[in-house]
C-alpha cells in the first residue's frame, strides 16, 4: 500500500537498487540445488545435471542449512537442481523448511507431482511450485527438454489446477525456438489459474554448447522486450532482460541489476556456495557451507563477494549512454562467452556485444567444471544392473523412487 509518506515507486526502486548493491546481511533470494540427479537431459541446463554426485549433502546437512537460514531470516528459497523431487527425502526436507519458517519455491519438471501430492502440496502454507516448460507445443519443448516432457509437465499443471493450487509458476527459457510462442504461453498460465515467468538463456552449463543455435536473435530481443512492455505487469523475469533496458523507450519493472554476490547467490547440491546460479565456475565459488561457520560466513565474509559488493566503474561500457539502464547486463553471460566483465553484454543490443565477441578465441572459452550430465533415459524408472547398489548415482537419477509415468499412472 502507498502512503503519504512513500515516495512515488519510480523514485523508490533507484535508491533501493543502490542499497542492494553493497549486499545484504542475508540473500533476498537464495537458490539452492539438492541433487545433481534428473530424470530428464535437457539440452540448456544451467547445472549439466543428470547423475547423482556422493558428495551431496546429506539430510542432516540440508537440515542444518535450513537452521542457519532461519536464524538469518532468509524468509524463502527457490529449490532446484537436478530434478529436487528425486531425492527421496525431497517430502521431509520441504516440511522442515516451512516448519522452520523458511518458505520455498522448487522448480520441477513435474515427474513426482501425482494427484495426490498436488492435493497435499495445495493444502501447505509457505510453498509455492515452478513447472518448467520452454515449448508451449510439444514439438518445441521435447526438442530441448527431451521427448515426453512437454506431457508431463502438462499433466503436472492439470493435476495442480484440479487440486486447488492456484498461482503456481510455469518458467520459460526464452529460446530462438518460443519466443514466437510468448501469447501461447500466457495462454496456457490463463489456462490453468498460474503465472508466467520468463527467464533468459545462459551459456552456463550444457547451455554452452547449443548457446550459438538457441540464443534470441538481435530482432528477437526486440519482440521479448516490447511484449514485456506490453505485459510485464503480469509477468515474472526475475530481472533477467534488464540488458534490454538500453533500447530506452521504457524500463523494464525490476530492480534492473546483476545481484550475483549481493542479494542472489547459490548452494549447489554438494554444498559449495556461488555467487550467482548462472555461474557455476571456480572464478564465482565463494566457499562451503561444510566449512566451519557455514553458510552465513560464506554470505557474511566471503572475499568474493565482498569484491562483487563494491562499486563498479563500469568500465568499457561506462562510455555508454545507455549504461545506466543497462548495468551492462548478465556477468555470467559475459564470462561464458570468453567476454570480460566489465566489458559488454554478449546480446548487448547496441551490438557492442557481437563486435567484442569476435575476438573471442572458441577454444579459450571456459568451461563449467561440475559436469554430471549422461545419455537421456526414459521418464519412468530407468534400469539399474543387479548387485551395484552402489553405482545408483551412475544407472538412475531415480533409484529408490516411486516412479511417476509421463502420463501419470504409476509402475
Amino acid at each position: 500500500m502507498t502512503t503519504l509518506h512513500d515516495p512515488p515507486r519510480a523514485e523508490r526502486v533507484p535508491a533501493l537498487a543502490e542499497q542492494f548493491k553493497g549486499g545484504l546481511a542475508a540473500p533476498i533470494c537464495l537458490t539452492w540445488e539438492w541433487t545433481y540427479a534428473c530424470n530428464l537431459s535437457c539440452a540448456h541446463c544451467l547445472s549439466s545435471s543428470g547423475r547423482r554426485d556422493p558428495r551431496e549433502l546429506s539430510t542432516a546437512e540440508i537440515e542444518a542449512v535450513i537452521d542457519e537460514l532461519e536464524r538469518m531470516q532468509v524468509f524463502y528459497v527457490n529449490v532446484g537442481g537436478g530434478e529436487p523431487t528425486v531425492r527421496s527425502d525431497f517430502w521431509h526436507l520441504l516440511d522442515y523448511a516451512i516448519d522452520h519458517h523458511v518458505g520455498v519455491k522448487f522448480s520441477t519438471n513435474g515427474v513426482r507431482l501425482s494427484p495426490e501430492r498436488a492435493r497435499r502440496l495445495a493444502a501447505t502454507d509457505y510453498v509455492d511450485v515452478q513447472i518448467s516448460l520452454d515449448g508451449a507445443t510439444r514439438e518445441v519443448n521435447d526438442a530441448v527438454r527431451g521427448p515426453g516432457s512437454y506431457d508431463m509437465a502438462v499433466r503436472a499443471m492439470e493435476n495442480l489446477a484440479a487440486a486447488g493450487f492456484s498461482g503456481f509458476k510455469i518458467s520459460v527459457v526464452m529460446t530462438r525456438r518460443n519466443v514466437g510462442q510468448l501469447d501461447a504461453f500466457a495462454a496456457i498460465a490463463d489456462r490453468y489459474g498460474a503465472q508466467l515467468r520468463i527467464t533468459r538463456l545462459r551459456p552456463s552449463g550444457r547451455g554452452a554448447d547449443v548457446w550459438d543455435d538457441l540464443h534470441p536473435t538481435a530482432a528477437q530481443q526486440r519482440e521479448i522486450y516490447a511484449w514485456l512492455l506490453d505485459r510485464g505487469d503480469r509477468v515474472l523475469t526475475g530481472d533477467s532482460f534488464f540488458h534490454l533496458n538500453a533500447l530506452g523507450s521504457a524500463p523494464l519493472p525490476g530492480l534492473n541489476l546483476c545481484g550475483a554476490g549481493r542479494v542472489v547467490c547459490l548452494i549447489d547440491p554438494v554444498g559449495d556456495v556461488y555467487a550467482c546460479p548462472f555461474a557455476i565456475h571456480d572464478a564465482f565459488q565463494a566457499g562451503n557451507v561444510r566449512s566451519p561457520g557455514g553458510f552465513e560466513r560464506v554470505w557474511r565474509e566471503s572475499p568474493l563477494f565482498a569484491e562483487l559488493r563494491r562499486p563498479s566503474s563500469g568500465g568499457a561500457c561506462a562510455r555508454c549512454p545507455a549504461y545506466d539502464t543497462c548495468q551492462g547486463g548478465c556477468m555470467a553471460a559475459k564470462f561464458f562467452t570468453g567476454l570480460p566483465l566489465d566489458g559488454p553484454d554478449p546480446e548487448c543490443v547496441k551490438g557492442h556485444g557481437e563486435a567484442a565477441l569476435r575476438s573471442v578465441e572458441p577454444g579459450a572459452l571456459p568451461r563449467q567444471g561440475n559436469d554430471h550430465s549422461r545419455r537421456t533415459v526414459a521418464l519412468g524408472m530407468p534400469a539399474v544392473r543387479p548387485g551395484r547398489p552402489d553405482r545408483f548415482c551412475d544407472e538412475s537419477p531415480l533409484s529408490g523412487m516411486e516412479p511417476v509415468h509421463p502420463m501419470g499412472g504409476r509402475s
